[in-house]
C-alpha cells in the first residue's frame, strides 16, 4: 500500500497515511482539531481546509462556492489522500495561535502482535493435535492376509514411526471398502493426545491422498458474538473468519442473565440449543466460504468464559453466580464433535479450553496462551476488557488473575446514546479549546447515531484534559457554549445537533454516563492495582500490558490512561492480541505444545476474589474519579494539565 505524508498547518503536525485515507482520519489521527460534528458524511461543513499542495480525491461540496474552490478549499471529511499533502487549517483571527498546542497529541494505539507461524516452525512447534498421513499399502495375498487395520498399523510404525496406535470403531468401519477403493492407497487422520504418553488415535480414513487438505476449526464462544476461523494446518494459515450474534442474546445480555434463565424449567435446554444453532450457522458459513470439505476437519477447538462453556456443553451453570461460586469442572475432556448437536463429523475432535474459576473462564486462559504470556520471562499485565474485565499478572513462573465486574459501558451500555462499534458510533473525537466546537468521526463516515465504548473514552478524556470536565467527571458550567445545556435535571453536552445527526435528536452525552464509565474504568483499574499490591509489586514493575478485546486495537492509549483505565505506562510496552479467545484457540489448532502446557499452567494460576479481598474497596474508591484521587500516580498526565493551565493564563483574559 503506498503512504503519503501530510503535513497540517498552521499546527506543523506531519502523519504518513496509506493512500486513499479519509482526509479528517489523518487529522485526527495526527492530533489536529478541525471542526465537524456530521460524522463525516459532508452535512454540517464544518471542516473546510484548503489544500496548498498536492492533490486530493474528492472533497467538492456544495457548501463551497466557486471562488472558494478555486483558493483550494474543500471538505476534509469528503477529501481522500492521493498523494503528499500541505493542508492549512483555517484559524479565526481572534484564537491566539498558543491555543494550537492545547490539542490533541496524535493519537498512540498499541502494537498489534501478529501470528508469526515461522516462530513456530523453527522452535519446532509446529504439530497440529490432528495430522494427515498418505499410505501406500501393499494389497494383501493368499500368502500375505494380515488384517485391514493390522497392515496399516505395520506400515504407520515402519514408514512414520508412530507408535501406540489405537483406532476408533467407527473407522474400522470403514477401512475395508476405504483400502479397496484406490487400491489400498489411502489418507489416515490422526488425533494426538494431549499427554505425551498417551495414544494416538486413527479417527478416519480417505480413499487416496488427502494429506495436503488438513483443516482445524477455532470458536470464540462470546457472550454477546460467537466467531470462529477455518485454519489450514498444511499450510498453517487461517484460511477466513465469520462471526454471528449469539442466539442466547434473547435470554439476557450478560451470564447472571442467562444463568437465572437456565434455572427455569426447560432453560439449561434452551440455551444449550441456541448456542449450539449459532455455533452450527458459524461452522456453515466458514464451510462454504471457505470452500472445503467437512470431511477433511479434523479438530475444532472452543474457548469461551465459564458460563458460556458450562451452557455449551449443558452443564447446570446455577451454582456459578452462588457463593461459594463453584464451576462444575475445570478442565474438560476431549470428546466427538457430534457428541454435542455440532454439524461436524464423528471423526472430529472437539477440544474445550480449561476455566480457573468461576468468573476468569477458558478465553482468558485461551489468550495468556496463544499470547504467550504463560511462557515468557517477561512481567505481564494483561487485560481483556469487556462487560465483565479480566486481570493477569505474571510470567512463565507464576500468574495471578481476578475478574472485575466492569458493567456494559465499553459496549455502548448503560450509556444513553450508546452503541455497539458499528456504523454511525462515534469512534474518534477532538474539541476546540476556545470555541469547544466538536470534531467527530464515525465508523463509515456517516451523520453520528451514538457513541461506541472506544468513542466514549475519547470524548471524556479529551474533555477532561480541555477543562470541560472536572475530576468528578462534571461539565463546567461557566463555558460559553450552547453545547453544554441541562435537560430534565442533568448536565449534557451536544456532540451533533439533530439537523446533523443520523436521527431526528441530538446526539449527547450526560454526567449520568460519564459517572457509569467512571465506575466501569474505577474497576479494571482497581482490579489491577489489588492484584498488583497483593503480590507485592507496582505497575512500575510490569514489563508489558497485553490488551485483549474487541476495542483495544481502536482506544488511544494515551487517552485510556487519561481517564484511569490503564496505570500510566509507556505507550510502547502495550502489545494488543485482538480476541484473545480466539488466537489461543488458533495457536491450540496449530500446536500441541499449547494443549499439552494449558494444564499445568491452569494449576499454577492463584485466583483472586477481589469481593473478598479487603484492598480492593480502597482501591475501587479512589479510582471513582479522572483519573484517581492521588494524581501522583498519573504524572505525564500531571504534567500536561499543569502546562496547560500555564498556557491558559497567558493568554489575553487569562
Amino acid at each position: 500500500m503506498t503512504r503519503h505524508k501530510v503535513n497540517f498547518l498552521p499546527h506543523e503536525k506531519a502523519i504518513e497515511v496509506d493512500a486513499g485515507t479519509n482526509l479528517i482520519r489523518a487529522a485526527m489521527e495526527s492530533g489536529v482539531h478541525i471542526n465537524a460534528s456530521c460524522g463525516g458524511e459532508g452535512v454540517c461543513g464544518k471542516c473546510r481546509v484548503i489544500v496548498e499542495s498536492g492533490d486530493v480525491e474528492g472533497g467538492v461540496s456544495d457548501m463551497l462556492s466557486s471562488e472558494d474552490r478555486e483558493k483550494g478549499y474543500r471538505l476534509a471529511c469528503l477529501s481522500s489522500v492521493k498523494s503528499d499533502l500541505t493542508v492549512r487549517v483555517p484559524t479565526e483571527s481572534s484564537i491566539d495561535a498558543r491555543v494550537l498546542n492545547l490539542q490533541a497529541t496524535a493519537r498512540k494505539t498499541a502494537r498489534i502482535r501478529e501470528l508469526n507461524l515461522d516462530d513456530l516452525k523453527e522452535k519446532g512447534l509446529f504439530v497440529p493435535p490432528g495430522e494427515k498421513i498418505y499410505m501406500e499399502l501393499t494389497p494383501p495375498t493368499d500368502a500375505d492376509n494380515i488384517a485391514d487395520v493390522t497392515r496399516m498399523v505395520d506400515y504407520l510404525r515402519k514408514a512414520h514411526d508412530e507408535h501406540r496406535l489405537e483406532f476408533d470403531l467407527s473407522v474400522i468401519r470403514k477401512v475395508p471398502d476405504i483400502l479397496r477403493r484406490e487400491d489400498f492407497k489411502a489418507t489416515a487422520t490422526i488425533a494426538r493426545p494431549v499427554r505425551e504418553d498417551g495414544k494416538n488415535r486413527v479417527v478416519n480414513i480417505q480413499a487416496g491422498d488427502t494429506s495436503d487438505r488438513n483443516y482445524a476449526l477455532a470458536i470464540d464462544i462470546g457472550t454477546t458474538t460467537i466467531y470462529g476461523e477455518v485454519i489450514d494446518l498444511v499450510a498453517g494459515r487461517v484460511l477466513t473468519r465469520y462471526g454471528d450474534f449469539n442466539g442466547q442474546l434473547s435470554y439476557g445480555e450478560d451470564v447472571i442473565s442467562r444463568i437465572v434463565y437456565s434455572e427455569k424449567e426447560g432453560g439449561l435446554d434452551t440455551l444449550h440449543e441456541r448456542v449450539i444453532a449459532t455455533i452450527n450457522t458459524v461452522i456453515g458459513k466458514l464451510i462454504k466460504k471457505s470452500k472445503i470439505d467437512p470431511d477433511e476437519i479434523s479438530t475444532v477447538t472452543f474457548a469461551g468464559n465459564t458460563t458460556m462453556t458450562q451452557l455449551f456443553l449443558k452443564i447446570n451453570s446455577r451454582y456459578l453466580r452462588r457463593s461459594p461460586y463453584v464451576p462444575a469442572s475445570l478442565i474438560y475432556p476431549p470428546f466427538k464433535a457430534p457428541e454435542i448437536g455440532l454439524d461436524l463429523g464423528d471423526h472430529v475432535t472437539a477440544l474445550v479450553y480449561p476455566q480457573v474459576s468461576s468468573y476468569v473462564g477458558g478465553d482468558i486462559v485461551s489468550g495468556i496462551m496463544g499470547s504467550g504470556m504463560y511462557n515468557d520471562e517477561e512481567l505481564t499485565l494483561y487485560i481483556d476488557i469487556g462487560t465483565n474485565a479480566e486481570v493477569v499478572i505474571g510470567n512463565k513462573d507464576w500468574l495471578v488473575c481476578a475478574a472485575c465486574s466492569a458493567g456494559p459501558a465499553f459496549e455502548g451500555g448503560g450509556i444513553k446514546l450508546g452503541m455497539r462499534a458499528t456504523e454511525g458510533a462515534i469512534e474518534d473525537f477532538s474539541i476546540d479549546p476556545v470555541t469547544f466546537e466538536p470534531m467527530n468521526v464515525t465508523i463509515g463516515n456517516v451523520r453520528p447515531l451514538g457513541i461506541c465504548g472506544s468513542g466514549l473514552i475519547v470524548i471524556v478524556a479529551t474533555m477532561f484534559e480541555m477543562g470541560i470536565l472536572d475530576n468528578r467527571g462534571k461539565f463546567n458550567r461557566d463555558l460559553d457554549t450552547p453545547r453544554i445545556r441541562e435537560k430534565d435535571d442533568v448536565y449534557e453536552y451536544v456532540l451533533a445537533w439533530a439537523d446533523v445527526s443520523g436521527t431526528d435528536r441530538d446526539i449527547v452525552l450526560n454526567e449520568i454516563d460519564i459517572d457509569n464509565l467512571i465506575r466501569a474504568k474505577g474497576a479494571i483499574y482497581s482490579g489491577c492495582m489489588t492484584l498488583l499490591s497483593e503480590v507485592g509489586l507496582s505497575i512500575g514493575d510490569i514489563d508489558r500490558i497485553i490488551l485483549a478485546g474487541g476495542f483495544g486495537s481502536y482506544v488511544d492509549l494515551e487517552k485510556a490512561m487519561t481517564i484511569g483505565l490503564l496505570p500510566e505506562i509507556d505507550p510502547e510496552k502495550v502489545i494488543f492480541v485482538g480476541n484473545g479467545s480466539l488466537m489461543g484457540a488458533r495457536m491450540s489448532s496449530l500446536t500441541n505444545k499449547i494443549r499439552r502446557d494449558v494444564t499445568r499452567t491452569v494449576k499454577r494460576m492463584t485466583n483472586f476474589e477481589l469481593s473478598e479481598t479487603n484492598s480492593f474497596m480502597d482501591n475501587f474508591i479512589a479510582a471513582l474519579f479522572l483519573p484517581h484521587t492521588d494524581m501522583n500516580l498519573f504524572p505525564k498526565l500531571k504534567a500536561r494539565l499543569e502546562e496547560r493551565r500555564s498556557r491558559m493564563d497567558e493568554l489575553p483574559g487569562g
